[in-house]
């Protein structure tokens, strides 16, 4: 089960407000996380070995964040996450950016429950593959533009997120569920020889893409293709410049985009 997260500062600095503001426990003490987690923590490395997401869910409504080195003193980085409503919540997804890849890294997870106590976790590990070099080309999105969407929840989902290669970042839409679509430009012709999407999704189960579209140029249509939380690689061979994605069957919601790639 899973939220959609931001990982920008103003998500982190929330986190921490709330923990200023909610934990005031009376003997002052920092409670074991582990004693609120409702299951195991899952950390899934990206098979570029750059990123990864961690996913638990806990027992009560907490204000989480991670943070996470190459060493037990850990300073490479911290990530947050947050529902679209932000604030605490139960089911939680943090990505963590900036990884290398074939290295091993050190985490904790820390916050504050709704409770009002202080939490945080072991020390704890988890490895990151080597580079995985199987894409079926170079991805040009990330010079794209977006030149129409359906329409985007806030402007912390805006559709630019779908094609910025970030992956602690993405598109939502305003509860466009089937009828969610954005179009990019990719600045000029380009050979096209694969398609690349990736799903957002909720801890309810919906606003997940299950298969979409490709149109090309106000041309042909390609698909419907399977996608799904994770990348969904297709082989599409065509030249062209503007292509717009369509959701087709979703489970509904605010459908979007984490990621979308067009490999060249």
């Amino acid at each position: 089960m899973k939220r959609a997260l931001i990982g920008a500062v103003g998500a982190l600095m929330a986190a921490f407000a709330i923990a200023a503001c909610s934990a005031q426990p009376s003997d002052g003490e920092v409670r074991a996380a582990e004693s609120r987690f409702a299951g195991d923590i899952i950390v899934t490395p990206a098979s570029s070995g750059v990123s990864a997401t961690l996913s638990v869910t806990t027992a009560i409504d907490m204000a989480c964040a991670v943070v996470y080195g190459r060493t037990p003193e850990l300073g490479d980085g911290i990530a947050t996450d947050t529902d679209m409503a932000g604030g605490a919540h139960a089911d939680h997804e943090v990505v963590l950016t900036g990884l290398e890849p074939g290295t091993e890294y050190y985490y904790r997870v820390q916050g504050s429950g709704s409770d009002g106590r202080l939490y945080r976790s072991e020390l704890m590990t988890f490895r990151t593959p080597d580079a995985d070099d199987e894409s079926p080309g170079e991805n040009v999105a990330t010079g794209a533009t977006v030149v129409g969407v359906s329409s985007e929840f806030s402007g912390a989902f805006a559709a630019q997120n779908a094609i910025d290669g970030d992956p602690a970042t993405e598109w939502s839409s305003a509860g466009d569920g089937d009828d969610a679509w954005i179009t990019i430009d990719l600045g000029e012709p380009v050979d096209v020889v694969g398609i690349g999407f990736h799903s957002r999704e909720m801890g309810d189960g919906t606003s997940i893409v299950n298969t979409f579209t490709v149109t090309v140029d106000d041309g042909d249509v390609f698909g419907p293709f399977p996608a799904g939380p994770g990348m969904s690689v297709v082989d599409v061979e065509v030249t062209g410049q503007m292509l717009r994605f369509d959701a087709v069957e979703t489970t509904g919601g605010n459908t979007g985009a984490v990621e979308i790639e067009v490999y060249h």
